[in-house]
């Protein structure tokens, strides 16, 4: 099969079942009127570490960003938040199109836990928290990129070895295509050459 991206409606079919496992970027935010909302978000990475960057890209709904954008854009911050594998079923829910206004912390029965350098909430039962403040947002197409300078970091010691974030410990979740999902526990090593 070849693909010419100027004659099919969407190439992203293609580029979400071809880049895989993608990470989720779980986002909090509180809006101005002081709805939290939380959102998963799958073309998410790490930019930067110096400064430390990490970046969401949402594509935008038929009237423009989304809340978790809108919010940012509103705040200047939010939280991403880590999916591990007990929590990805909360994390599907809270990718229901609620009515605005409504909670996906309430509607997916989840506790908050307090930022400590944000007025966003956390998922107080992720691992890995990263409190970020907004570095840039850049439309691109039909989609918003959202970069955030991390702030502060939140990692629960059950997942580190000796003051350190343990890959080993931390059973996080990736988005394939579709309905499907992966976890890291199936991993292997490979040493990196001279």
């Amino acid at each position: 099969m070849e693909i010419d991206p100027s004659e099919v409606q969407s190439l992203y079919r293609t580029l979400a079942g071809a880049v895989v496992p993608r990470p989720i970027a779980w986002v909090s935010t509180r809006s101005e009127d002081g709805v939290d909302n939380l959102a998963p978000y799958s073309f998410f990475n790490v930019v930067s570490v110096a400064p430390p960057v990490v970046m969401f890209a949402p594509v935008d709904g038929q009237d423009g960003l989304k809340d978790t954008p809108a919010n940012i854009r509103e705040t200047d911050e939010f939280v991403v938040n880590v999916v591990t594998e007990p929590l990805a079923e909360a994390m599907n829910q809270t990718s229901a199109t609620l009515p605005h206004g409504e909670s996906e912390f309430d509607h997916a029965g989840l506790d908050r836990a307090e930022s400590t350098t944000v007025d966003a909430p956390r998922v107080a039962k992720t691992p890995v928290a990263f409190e970020c403040s907004l570095y840039e947002m850049i439309d691109i197409g039909a989609s918003t990129m959202v970069l955030g300078e991390v702030e502060w970091v939140h990692v629960d010691d059950s997942v580190t070895t000796d003051d350190k974030l343990d890959v080993e410990k931390i059973d996080a979740v990736g988005r394939l295509s579709g309905s499907l999902y992966a976890t890291t526990d199936d991993r292997f090593s490979l040493e990196r050459p001279p």
